[in-house]
C-alpha cells in the first residue's frame, strides 16, 4: 500500500479530531489540587491550586491597584495577590474585598515566589468564594 499525500492528510486530519474530541470530554474532569499552605513548595511554581482557608488580612498596595491578603489554612499562612484585572471582575459581580475579611474562604490561583516568599496569585476575580461554616 502506498501512501500519498491524501492519505497522509486524512490521516492527519482524523488523528486530530480524535485527539479535540478527547480534550473536550476530558477537560471538565481535570480539577486543580487542593493543599495545604505548609505543603507549597517551589517545586509547584506556576501550578494552579485551591486552598481553603481564613481570611486574616486585608491591605491595599500604595497605588491602590492590587491588594495583598492574609491567608491562614491553620498549617501556615501566606500571601494572596489580588491584581486589577481580578479586582475589577469582583467589582463587576458586586463583591467588596473588604468582605472577605475574618471569613473562611476556597481560593483558586497561581503559586509564584517573590523575594523568597511564596505567594498565589488569585486566578480570576470569581476564584475566591466564602465558604459557609
Amino acid at each position: 500500500m502506498e501512501i500519498t499525500d491524501d492519505k497522509l492528510l486524512k490521516i492527519a486530519l482524523v488523528t486530530s479530531l480524535i485527539g479535540l474530541i478527547g480534550l473536550i470530554i476530558f477537560t471538565p474532569s481535570i480539577e486543580v489540587k487542593e493543599v495545604k499552605i505548609e505543603d507549597i513548595n517551589r517545586g509547584m511554581i506556576d501550578e494552579e491550586v485551591s486552598i481553603n482557608c481564613v481570611v486574616s488580612d486585608v491591605k491595599s498596595s500604595s497605588s491602590g491597584s492590587s491588594y495583598f491578603i492574609t491567608i491562614n489554612d491553620g498549617t501556615g499562612q501566606m500571601n494572596l495577590i489580588i491584581f486589577e484585572s481580578q479586582l475589577s471582575q469582583m467589582q463587576s459581580n458586586s463583591l467588596d474585598i473588604e468582605d472577605f475579611k475574618n471569613k473562611k474562604v476556597n481560593v483558586v490561583g497561581k503559586i509564584t515566589e517573590y523575594n523568597n516568599e511564596m505567594e498565589i496569585i488569585l486566578s480570576s476575580g470569581d476564584s475566591i468564594k466564602i465558604l459557609n461554616k
